[in-house]
């Protein structure tokens, strides 16, 4: 079966040649190496996809051609412990780090302005 076609049916890519843009690019990887959309994909092949900025490691459990329902689409891969630990810290991270823009509310002063400028030499 073909990786693109098993990204698609297992629902990690809406369309096919989304999924064939994310392999050719290298946001999904099998055995830790790049690959490309043809490649023939079995049972127990590990996959390493990113999608934004979380990575998932899976393990291809079953094949489909066919795109089901988001629960049957669970069934055809197995995310190792190790990769929901690190996506649920980085999502923690990402949800009590401090906003760096916290500080600043709406647009600039005056005082901002001119502050700027002396910085600048512009002005």
């Amino acid at each position: 079966m073909r990786l693109d076609k098993w990204l698609w049916a297992a629902r990690w890519f809406k369309t096919r040649g989304l999924a064939q843009l994310a392999i050719a690019s290298g946001r999904v990887k099998l055995d830790d190496e790049r690959t490309k959309p043809a490649q023939a994909l079995k049972v127990g092949d590990l996959l390493e996809i990113r999608v934004a900025d979380s990575v998932w490691r899976v393990q291809v459990a079953a094949l489909s051609d066919r795109r089901g329902p988001a629960a049957q689409a669970r069934t055809l891969y197995a995310e190792s412990a190790a990769s929901g630990a690190e996506r649920e810290r980085r999502a923690d991270l990402r949800r009590w780090g401090t906003d760096p823009a916290a500080g600043r509310k709406g647009r600039p002063t005056k005082r901002d302005r001119r502050k700027l400028e002396d910085f600048t030499g512009s002005g």
